[in-house]
């Protein structure tokens, strides 16, 4: 049986969405025409992919085995067609500080090396390295990536970036506030909202440890996007944001404390194929580890308990060394 590639696209499509509409909006083909491709290669393959009726779709047992075989096919045909060019890819996630400054620092180092730069996801970053299409990530990594590419590739935690509580501009700026003293809000999409990405899934986390609900305002991007939500805010609630951020909102005049319970940190780390380097690579790996370890990176300052997610527990963060 010859393999259509085609058909292992739409198939791998419709496993990440797990919904055939919003699959088939995005390969810009109608649903029933996506629907009858998908019988067609189950009945090639000789075994159910989907579960399916009115409601839902799920990934049978053998569906779960062919995405994770899928993902790799498709990843060796996009390194066969796309030819390796020089320099480095890699991509920024909105306007957070991990990713920029070490390709700054590499720029500094090795000005004649070009730097190909993106803005992508943590999720879509990965698949983007695993198809070949980026050279190094530099994300949160989730228990999902791991399940679905359980090899092939190497990382390094290089960063546990703090979170802040930030109040109303022009108000008291206490060193440590409580997450329980105020509702606090998030700029991420929710669980169930079809924009849940890596990000939310940290924040739904950090929502259980806490037992708090957060008031969740979606995803505007930038900071420049989301300053003047901030602006126009009449509520009294406190914002929860990277430190990337916090540091812009108190050069403006928000007040910006400490949490008083734990203290979360971002566990950013830096992500690579498992394969030979091109020393331009190499050069950017190099430059990502002095500078984490130049700014200190893995050793935030805190007063309360470190806490992360799996598998950066929190009794974990107290020894966590650099290597993932």
């Amino acid at each position: 049986m010859d393999l259509d590639l085609r058909l292992v696209r739409y198939f791998v499509a419709v496993a990440d969405e797990l919904h055939f509409g919003r699959a088939a909006a995005t390969l810009h083909i109608s649903q029933p025409a996506l629907s009858k491709q998908l019988r067609r290669l189950e009945d090639q393959l000789g075994f159910a992919l989907f579960l399916r009726d009115s409601r839902h779709v799920a990934l049978t047992p053998e569906g779960d085995r062919f995405l994770r075989e899928a993902r790799t096919l498709l990843a060796q045909v996009t390194r066969m067609t796309h030819p390796r060019t020089t320099g480095v890819r890699m991509a920024h996630i909105f306007g957070l500080d991990t990713s920029r400054t070490i390709s700054d620092a590499f720029a500094a180092e090795s000005p004649d090396v070009p730097v190909t730069e993106h803005s992508i996801d943590s999720v879509r970053q990965f698949s983007a390295l695993m198809a070949g299409l980026l050279d190094v990530a530099i994300i949160r990594l989730t228990p999902a990536m791991r399940a679905e590419h359980p090899t092939g590739w190497r990382h390094r935690l290089i960063r546990l970036e703090p979170f802040w509580l930030i109040g109303r501009r022009g108000d008291a700026a206490p060193r440590t506030a409580s997450f329980h003293g105020r509702p606090v809000k998030v700029f991420g999409d929710p669980p169930r909202s079809g924009l849940f990405n890596a990000h939310g899934e940290y924040l739904a986390l950090l929502e259980d440890r806490l037992d708090t609900t957060f008031r969740w305002l979606g995803n505007p991007g930038t900071f420049e996007q989301c300053e003047p939500r901030m602006l126009r805010a009449t509520g009294s609630e406190y914002l929860l944001e990277f430190d990337s951020y916090a540091r812009r909102y108190r050069d403006l005049g928000y007040p910006v404390s400490a949490p008083r319970e734990i203290q979360p940190v971002y566990p950013w780390s830096l992500v690579w194929r498992d394969e030979p380097l091109t020393a331009e690579i190499s050069g950017f790996l190099d430059a990502a580890i002095a500078t984490s370890e130049q700014r200190a990176w893995m050793s935030p300052a805190h007063e309360a308990p470190l806490w992360a997610p799996e598998p950066h527990a929190a009794g974990e963060l107290r020894t966590i060394g650099a290597q993932d």
